[in-house]
């Protein structure tokens, strides 16, 4: 199945929880990358991989770096504290 499909009905963030699976964060990485449902968004897209990378989504790494090629030090910075930011309010 093309990754875009997968992202098809995804509800990103909403009902999105600390139990999600690192498949499920992934397919918000995906939402994001590729506009699917949501505005195109590589900083949340690299937040979400880099969440699902954390519960065990290799898929996730490969799209984590491509992004991360395409992002300002800042943006990256900006993705990894609201990666961070996003796991204290789940917990």
């Amino acid at each position: 199945m093309p990754y875009s499909e997968m992202a098809m009905d995804v509800a990103p963030e909403t009902g999105i929880t600390s139990t999600a699976t690192g498949e499920e964060l992934y397919r918000v990485g995906l939402a994001y990358s590729t506009g699917v449902g949501v505005d195109a968004d590589m900083v949340a897209a690299h937040k979400w991989f880099n969440l699902a990378v954390m519960k065990g989504s290799e898929e996730a790494r490969e799209y984590r770096q491509q992004i991360a090629d395409m992002l300002s030090s800042d943006e990256i910075k900006q993705a990894l504290k609201s990666a961070r930011d996003w796991l204290q309010l789940m917990n």
